[in-house]
C-alpha cells in the first residue's frame, strides 16, 4: 500500500537545503549557499519582541494579525499606492504568502507562468496544487521579454509570478519591463503576484512595482530579508480585498497566524533605518562583480544579495562540484532553472569571506 499521496512525487527534496546539510558537516567553508543576510537582527527589534514576551503577548492574535502593525502597513500601502480596494495582512513569512496565493487562487490544470531562472519553490508549489508551471526563458540576460510572455499564455493561464529583484540572479526588472508585465495581465484577466522580498535591495535604482501599473496584483513582501529576520517567519501580503479575505479564511485552518511577539516586533521594525546596512551590500555587489566579470560570464545584478555566473566549462553542477572540492559552497543553476549551465552565489557574507571566495573562483576557471 502505497502512503503517500501522489502529489509529494512531483518535486524533489530543495536542493538549496542539501547544500545547507552539506554546509553543516564542513570546516569553515567559505559559504556562498546562504540567501540570508549576515547581519544581525537590531537592537531595538529585538527588544520589541522581548517586551512583548514579557507582557505576556505570547497568545493566538486575529489571523489577519495585530492591528498595530496592520494599520501601520495599510497606511503606508495606501500612500504608496492610492487604490481604493487594496488591503493588507500578516502572513507566516514570505513563504506562507506564496502558499495561501496558490490554494486561494489556482485550480488543477490552471496555468501559471514564471520567468526561468525562478525561485526554486515556485515550480514546487505550483504543482503541489495541481497547477501547471509554465516556463518562460529569460536567458542569457535575464531580462523579460513581453512576446514571449504573450505567446506562452493560454486559455488556462491563471497567474504570473514575478520576483524583482530576483532570486537567484540578482536582477531587478526594469520600469518598461514591469508596465508591459502589469499591463498584459490586466488586459489578459490574469493574476500578476509581485514577490517584493528582496526591495530593500535596490542598488542602481528604486523598486518599480507592478502594482503601480496594474491595481489586481498581488504583492508579496515582508520582514526575513531586509531586517534580517530570517527565522521570525514575518511577511505580509497585499492586493484586493476579495483575494485577501480569502487568503485569511485559509489561514485560519492552516498557519493559524503569525507569532504574536514577532509581529510587535514587526511594529518595531517598520522605523528602523537600515540604509547603512544595504549600502554595505551595494558594496558587497560591486566586489563579487568587479573579482568575477573578467574571468565568467556574467550579468551584473542590480538588487538582492546574489549573483548568476556562467560556469567556465562543463556543466553548472559539475562545475560546483569543483568548487566544493576546493572548500567553496555554490548552489548549481538547475536548482533554479530547466538549464544547468549557471551557478548562484549569494555574497550576504563578510568581505573578507568574498574575497577569499574570489580568489579561489578565479583559480578554477
Amino acid at each position: 500500500m502505497n502512503l503517500l499521496a501522489d502529489r509529494t512525487k512531483a518535486f524533489d527534496s530543495s536542493g538549496i537545503r542539501k547544500v545547507f546539510d552539506l554546509a553543516a558537516k564542513m570546516k569553515d567553508p567559505i559559504n556562498f549557499s546562504i540567501g540570508q543576510p549576515d547581519f544581525d537582527v537590531p537592537e531595538t527589534i529585538k527588544e520589541a519582541c522581548i517586551e512583548a514576551i514579557r507582557a505576556g503577548k505570547n497568545a493566538y492574535t486575529v489571523t489577519q494579525g495585530v492591528p498595530a502593525l496592520r494599520e501601520k502597513l495599510q497606511t503606508r500601502i495606501d500612500q504608496q499606492y492610492g487604490h481604493k480596494d487594496r488591503r493588507v495582512f500578516v502572513s507566516l513569512g514570505t513563504s506562507g504568502g506564496l502558499s495561501l496565493a496558490m490554494w486561494s487562487l489556482i485550480n488543477p490544470g490552471d496555468e501559471v507562468l514564471m520567468f526561468d531562472p525562478y525561485f526554486v519553490m515556485y515550480p514546487a508549489l505550483t504543482q503541489l496544487v495541481g497547477g501547471v508551471p509554465v516556463i518562460v526563458d529569460t536567458y542569457p540576460d535575464f531580462r523579460i521579454d513581453l512576446k514571449k510572455v504573450a505567446a506562452a499564455i493560454t486559455p488556462r493561464t491563471k497567474m504570473i509570478l514575478l520576483n524583482s529583484p530576483a532570486n537567484p540572479t540578482g536582477v531587478v526588472a526594469s520600469e518598461e519591463e514591469v508596465r508591459g508585465l502589469a499591463q498584459l495581465a490586466a488586459e489578459r484577466n490574469i493574476v500578476l503576484i509581485s514577490d517584493e522580498i528582496y526591495s530593500s535591495f535596490c542598488f542602481d535604482s528604486p523598486l518599480v512595482s507592478a502594482a503601480k501599473y496594474n491595481d489586481r496584483t498581488l504583492v508579496i513582501d515582508g520582514f526575513s530579508k531586509s531586517h534580517g529576520m530570517t527565522g521570525w517567519r514575518l511577511g505580509y501580503v497585499h492586493g484586493p480585498a476579495e483575494i485577501i479575505e480569502t487568503m485569511i479564511k485559509l489561514q485560519q485552518y492552516t498557519f493559524v497566524c503569525a507569532p504574536q511577539p514577532v509581529q510587535w516586533a514587526g511594529v518595531a521594525a517598520m522605523d528602523v533605518s537600515l540604509g547603512e546596512q544595504f549600502a554595505a551590500y551595494q558594496r558587497k555587489r560591486d566586489l563579487i562583480y568587479a573579482g568575477l566579470a573578467d574571468k565568467y560570464e556574467v550579468v551584473k545584478p542590480g538588487g538582492a544579495f546574489y549573483i548568476f555566473p556562467k560556469a567556465p566549462r562543463g556543466t553548472g553542477s559539475e562545475f560546483v562540484a569543483k568548487a566544493i572540492e576546493n572548500n567553496v559552497l555554490i548552489i548549481p543553476g538547475n536548482i533554479f532553472s530547466r538549464r544547468d549551465t549557471h551557478f548562484r552565489i549569494s555574497y550576504a557574507g563578510s568581505d573578507e569571506m568574498i574575497r577569499r571566495g574570489i580568489e579561489v573562483l578565479r583559480k578554477l576557471t
